[in-house]
């Protein structure tokens, strides 16, 4: 509904009612948990939407008072196959002022599985109900902020989970339908009931805007770009955090499994107890779908949300931690071209954090941005927001710098290219090609991985091959994927490869390794919003845990080479015949620092993040035909001067402290990551 409309609506409340209902607002109690610090309090003001000029969402609803209700929508899909199509748990809650004075509203979304069985947010909260079955307390801060501010926030239940009918199938389409459909109801579209079998139906429409903001970590951020990549009118905008954009290569790298498993785990943990008796069927078809092998087959299509992101209409907040090693950042890399590529609306912030939500990294400037990108995308306030930098990226442990788009202008596809050194030890990275005929050998280890590769960079070990750049003169700044084409000779029938940028030089990092990955959670509470008795807004602070590190792996990228030629189906390799492929390494933006030396490594198993093959192969690279294309700001030229010229010396590498503090990565990424841990929470 047009801005003009909603002001026409919201002067039908009289003056005396507005400042009452302000004041109510305003004076109502803060439940505050012991040692929580209160949201600062705001000045008494009339509702935003009453003023042409507003730039600002203000809290004059009474959140205490606010309607609570929980609606089931149809999606239209039979999932379970018990002869009716299944409905959805819906849980609202929305101003009661607005309600009263017949006013429409926008409306955040969060559609999740994880409300009953594993909770949400640092501290796991889950969805509680009063004894009739109505709810009390929402997870997280978005409804104690959001909702005094005059919108309505909707909670979820996927498909199979909660309270919600079906099956929950890991990202397909019962998954992404249960969201869409609450879009289309919200919008008048889809049908909603009072109740989860009866006939009574609830519109939307007396109430809601039809313009709709989704939001979530993990699972359900993934849902969120799931809904955009439909195409569904109403959806306004997403913010997507820690997101999968292709399930595929949630599981797989290029033909590589990167766990030991297939999604039906994922559906049978997160489906309610009833679910769980009935979707057997279900997870028995996700299962023969999603074959361990990596082949691509048409039900990892259903669950590739790039290859539709021409459809996407909605704006779109990408956050991701380029330390992710459960939601791995090549997820949000290959959507955020993607998107680009289709000229979507796009805003971003990369973290040095692994799987962490903003609202745990950066609380007081996320909450103050995802406010106004809100109050634009979906009450229509000319905020300014969108003609602010794009990326907001951390350079240090709670340092951040900014773009005007992302990645930066003069970013430029660099080929760098390895050689053999002159010296027992690494070989040389730089421009030069080598000479035809140039070899490095390396044994595939599954006992080794990364971060033991880059602790003996300069050792001439034998399950890894490594070239180094010189020590830098300047600072080089990476932005964007990179890409590392390899021509590699196997000695057996299967074989696994992996490709990283390094950093080699001493730094301080958010520890990503470490529990937490990159964050420590305090005793004292800070408060987002108004809170009740059942659902307080005060949530425990955290601050940066840091790691001193000798060097930093930068990106990432793995590969089966039995996929060189079709990456749609693993071949079996004849031992002794040269195969060349394209690895796809994970966006990053870094920058190397001048002293500091730029390392590409490339090995076989890269231990817990990549699954062995079922053979032990050693593989020759030929250099000639082995090269890295690497988007550096400035280009060649930049590297040309970072790597001549006088640099100045820095410590030496100590083994003994290697990156991160952890000796390997957490060990929870040696297979799908449980409850607690992550498992695309």
């Amino acid at each position: 509904m047009p801005m003009r409309m909603r002001r026409t609506r919201g002067a039908r409340l009289s003056y005396g009612t507005l400042v009452a209902a302000a004041t109510a607002a305003l004076l109502a109690t803060l439940v505050t948990p012991a040692g929580a610090r209160p949201e600062p309090a705001k000045a008494t003001a009339l509702p935003a939407s009453l003023s042409p000029t507003a730039r600002e969402s203000r809290p004059v609803h009474s959140y205490a008072d606010a309607i609570r209700e929980s609606v089931w929508v149809d999606t239209g899909l039979d999932g379970d196959g018990d002869g009716r199509t299944d409905r959805v748990a819906v849980d609202i809650i929305r101003p009661r002022e607005t309600a009263a004075a017949g006013r429409k509203i926008p409306v955040i979304m969060d559609a999740s599985p994880y409300y009953a069985c594993c909770g949400r947010g640092n501290e796991s909260q889950k969805k509680t109900y009063d004894a009739d079955g109505n709810p009390v307390r929402f997870p997280l801060f978005y409804d104690n902020f959001f909702v005094p501010r005059g919108y309505a926030f909707v909670a979820v239940d996927l498909a199979g989970t909660n309270r919600s009918d079906g099956c929950d199938d890991v990202g397909g389409r019962s998954d992404v339908q249960s969201a869409k459909a609450v879009v289309d109801w919200l919008n008048g579209r889809a049908r909603g009931y009072t109740t989860r079998t009866g006939d009574t139906r609830s519109r939307a429409t007396t109430w809601s805007t039809g313009n709709v903001g989704m939001i979530g970590k993990s699972w359900d951020g993934t849902i969120a770009n799931g809904v955009a990549a439909t195409g569904v009118e109403g959806l306004k905008t997403i913010v997507p955090i820690g997101a999968i954009s292709s399930w595929y290569d949630y599981f797989h790298s290029q033909g590589a499994p990167l766990y030991n498993a297939s999604p039906s785990w994922l559906s049978e943990y997160v489906n309610s107890p009833e679910a769980q008796a009935r979707c057997g069927a279900v997870q028995d078809r996700i299962t023969a779908g999603t074959p361990y092998s990596g082949d691509r087959t048409a039900a990892w299509a259903e669950r590739d949300h790039v290859r539709n992101a021409g459809k996407v209409k909605a704006s779109v907040f990408v956050v991701h931690g380029q330390q992710d090693l459960n939601v791995r950042a090549n997820q949000f890399g290959q959507w955020w071209d993607a998107l680009g590529a289709q000229g979507v609306e796009r805003k971003i912030w990369l973290s040095q954090t692994g799987h962490v939500d903003p609202f745990d990294f950066r609380r007081a400037d996320w909450v103050r941005t995802l406010h106004r990108w809100f109050d634009h995308h979906l009450l229509g306030y000319e905020n300014g927001i969108d003609r602010e930098p794009v990326a907001d990226i951390e350079r240090a442990p709670d340092r951040w710098t900014t773009d005007r788009q992302w990645p930066p202008r003069g970013t430029t596809t660099t080929t760098l290219r390895p050689a053999p050194g002159t010296a027992p030890g690494p070989g040389v990275l730089g421009r030069a090609p080598a000479a035809p005929g140039s070899t490095a050998t390396f044994t595939d280890d599954p006992g080794l991985g990364e971060l033991d590769w880059a602790a003996r960079i300069d050792g001439a070990t034998p399950e890894k091959a490594g070239f180094v750049t010189r020590p830098l003169s300047r600072d080089l700044r990476i932005s964007g994927s990179s890409k590392v084409t390899v021509t590699a000779t196997p000695t057996t029938a299967t074989a696994h490869l992996s490709a990283v940028l390094v950093d080699l030089g001493p730094d301080t990092i958010r520890d990503y390794g470490a529990a937490g990955e990159g964050i420590t959670t305090l005793t004292d509470r800070t408060c987002w919003g108004a809170s009740t008795p059942g659902d307080s807004a005060c949530f425990k602070e955290t601050e940066a845990r840091t790691a001193d590190v000798g060097y930093t792996v930068v990106s990432r990228g793995w590969a089966d080479l039995g996929t060189w030629a079709d990456p749609r189906e693993e071949r079996p390799l004849t031992p002794g015949r040269a195969y060349t492929m394209t690895l796809d390494l994970a966006a990053t933006d870094h920058v190397v620092p001048a002293g500091h030396r730029l390392a590409l490594i490339v090995g076989g198993t890269d231990k817990d993040l990549l699954d062995p093959p079922s053979t032990t192969p050693t593989l020759t690279l030929d250099l000639a035909r082995t090269w890295a294309k690497l988007p550096l700001v400035g280009g060649a030229e930049a590297f040309g001067r970072a790597t001549s010229g006088p640099y100045r010396a820095v410590p030496s590498l100590t083994p003994v402290a290697p990156s991160p503090s952890a000796a390997v990565p957490p060990a929870a990424v040696a297979g799908p990551r449980l409850p607690g841990f992550g498992a695309a929470r």
